[in-house]
């Protein structure tokens, strides 16, 4: 498949005769990696090792996009390779560090850290993850040692504290544990981790209400996460809060569909406030995820019960004292339901057996006919008729008379929140408040859970209407990286219309389409010089220099970060990338050029205030942003790139009120960076 997808390589520039390019290949690999492309930068990898397999790079960049596949094992493997044909990289060990992780494997990923660390001592990442491993094999002194390690590197660094926190907890000292999470809050108190490791704190102490405050602080900066809304439900279960604690259930489940303890804990509380069929549903869901799970078959038989269906709850109890022989509310209610259905001689058994139970407890000789298996299984379930303390159970607790208790999570479960902190991505870029991106003509768009509005534009419609282009041009700031079939497709493409250019060298869209053919498969270069021949054949095809203004962004944008990563290695933490104003002074004439020729085509203002944005010229942006809004009132990237623009000037009331009408208009995201930039209490 490989030969079949890049075999059009061979005829265009990214090759010299039939000598492959690999400089240029591997400059276009690595520009589809940074960009997402994760398939196509494989598939371009792969060529410049079947040219030049004694090449450290192709291998540690290929394995950096497999590891973003989930291809864990190609990933060791590939790096692997870079190692052996250079020992010295760092990335190396760090990228094969995590994906020993991701399959467990934590003391070789401890040991690539370890071997990282000789090279580059004061690299975070890597003591980071060097940390988590230690946390993840139960090794407190070793983590605690290297998060000192790292805490000195870096003493502003909050993860570090948090982790140190988690560490001390696991040894069950809250105090340390707490000394360390109040740091983290006092240096980023905009960090919804900080709050909710402080809460867990708290709930484990029993200061629920405190709890319920962290937590409140961390729902406002993080509305996504699933288990900020279990813990807050936790915290307001124990204050005797039933319906808040349920709204919090419903908020959890709405995040985490599939959540366990969400499912069953909303279940019982439902059953407490006597909304028994949807109670019913929740158990019905817990049992689709865990069939044998013994105490929601027991509560769902109660229910079942409850609502009348005597035959229902009679299955449920059956098969828990199948499971649990010795278990005396079984029996109980049982006998209960079978009297109701008229069955009086099964009610008589099922009393006789609560009897010789509590008789043969009363002598201390156990049950004969119970296995040895079913004794290993019931051994918490016979050992006493009492609930133990507390109103909470583990989820790994088996003692059924603890059937009406709470879950929380196992220890182990609790721990898998830590996972997501590793850190591994060498194109590190700014996730937390960013714009939305600029805006291409692609015929590919990734889909949206959010409906958003379908844009348009008469020329583009009209181009799409010709059918001069072999798919369907779309706007669209959501681009969708190509698979494997599309790819192939592409290059194809770019075959068939170079056969075209010779026929008929002055085709303005057939240069245009090759020009977005090169643009899809990363090739930014061979895209720029097509799309300047088509305006070299017709100065007033808007596309063209639309299209190119924004694949030299991205191509600066792609530089920039290669001479900044570059520069960072050689001049330390102040480096500065050598990209200059005047590049992008180039990117900007070209949109003012689209404006000229088309000045109803909002996409230009818009791209052009985020170009501005970009070179922190925040005002003039921001008149773009608002021409971009006169033009179309509902165009909500517009309201969140200028909201977010007025907040750069300080101006946070105007940048709130732009971003509550960019989430009113689908961009969910807005509401959280609203959160982010209202004022957090002490």
């Amino acid at each position: 498949m490989t030969k079949k997808i890049l075999f059009p390589l061979f005829l265009f520039p990214v090759v010299l005769f039939a000598q492959i390019n690999t400089d240029r290949v591997m400059a276009i690999a690595r520009n589809a990696l940074y960009f997402e492309d994760y398939v196509l930068s494989i598939q371009y990898f792969n060529q410049v090792i079947s040219a030049k397999p004694y090449l450290y790079e192709p291998y540690f960049y290929r394995g950096l996009a497999k590891i973003q596949l989930d291809d864990f094992q190609g990933a060791e493997s590939d790096c692997d390779e870079a190692i052996k044909r250079n020992p010295f990289v760092v990335g190396a060990y760090q990228i094969r560090g995590l994906a020993r992780i991701r399959q467990n494997k934590y003391e070789e990923a401890i040991r690539d850290y370890r071997t990282a660390l000789t090279y580059a001592p004061e690299n975070i990442t890597l003591w980071h993850n060097l940390a988590l491993c230690r946390l993840q094999k139960k090794d407190y002194e070793a983590a605690e040692s290297d998060l000192g390690q790292l805490l000195a590197i870096a003493p502003k660094y909050t993860k570090g504290y948090l982790m140190r926190g988690e560490a001390a907890l696991r040894q069950q000292d809250t105090i340390r544990a707490l000394g360390d999470i109040d740091k983290a809050i006092e240096l980023d108190r905009y960090d919804a981790d900080t709050w909710a490791s402080r809460a867990i704190v708290r709930l484990q102490q029993g200061k629920y209400a405190e709890a319920e405050g962290d937590l409140d602080h961390a729902i406002r900066l993080s509305a996504k996460n699933a288990a900020n809304y279990i813990n807050r439900a936790l915290a307001r279960f124990h204050q005797n809060n039933l319906r808040g604690a349920m709204a919090d259930y419903d908020m959890a489940l709405e995040v985490e569909p599939n959540s366990f303890i969400g499912h069953y804990n909303r279940g019982l509380l439902r059953a407490q406030v006597g909304d028994d069929n949807r109670a019913i549903e929740d158990f019905d869901f817990v049992l689709k995820v865990e069939p044998d799970n013994m105490m929601a078959i027991f509560n769902r038989g109660l229910l079942r019960a409850q609502t009348g269906d005597y035959g229902g709850a009679i299955d449920d109890y059956t098969k828990v004292i199948n499971q649990y022989p010795n278990f005396l509310a079984g029996y109980y209610h049982r006998a209960e339901a079978k009297r109701k259905v008229g069955d009086r001689k099964g009610a008589n058994r099922d009393e006789l057996a609560i009897m010789n139970i509590q008789l043969n407890r009363y002598a201390g000789t156990g049950t004969n006919n119970t296995s040895s298996t079913n004794q290993d299984l019931t051994d918490n379930a016979d050992a006493s008729d009492k609930e133990d303390d507390g109103k909470t159970r583990k989820k790994s607790d088996k003692n059924m008379n603890n059937y009406r208790k709470v879950v929380i999570a196992d220890s182990s479960e609790a721990d898998q929140r830590y996972t997501s902190y590793y850190r591994g991505k060498v194109q590190d870029r700014n996730v937390n408040v960013k714009p939305e991106p600029m805006y291409v003509l692609s015929y590919y768009e990734k889909s949206s859970d959010v409906k958003r509005a379908v844009h348009y534009h008469k020329f583009i419609d009209e181009l799409n209407r010709s059918n001069a282009l072999p798919q369907r041009l779309r706007i669209t700031n959501a681009e969708a990286p190509l698979t494997e079939e599309q790819i192939q497709k592409h290059f194809g493409l770019i075959d068939a219309h170079s056969s075209a250019i010779v026929a008929d060298e002055r085709n303005v869209t057939v240069r245009f389409a090759r020009g977005l053919d090169f643009y899809l498969v990363q090739d930014f270069g061979s895209s720029i010089e097509d799309l300047t021949q088509a305006i070299l054949l017709d100065d007033t095809f808007y596309p063209a220099y639309f299209m190119r203004a924004l694949v030299r962004c991205k191509q600066l944008e792609y530089l920039r970060a290669e001479e900044l990563q570059n520069a960072t290695v050689i001049m330390g933490a102040h480096a500065k990338p050598d990209v200059s104003i005047v590049d992008y002074d180039i990117v900007k004439s070209d949109l003012n050029k689209v404006i000229g020729l088309a000045p109803d085509f909002v996409y230009a203002y818009y791209n052009r205030g985020n170009l501005l944005t970009m070179l922190k010229d925040y005002r003039a942006a921001i008149a773009d942003y608002d021409k971009a809004i006169q033009l179309n009132p509902d165009f909500a990237e517009a309201y969140f790139n200028r909201g977010l623009t007025h907040i750069f000037l300080g101006n946070n009331k105007k940048g709130i009120a732009d971003l509550s009408k960019a989430g009113e208009l689908g961009i969910v995201s807005a509401y959280n960076i609203i959160k982010r930039f209202t004022e957090v209490p002490e």
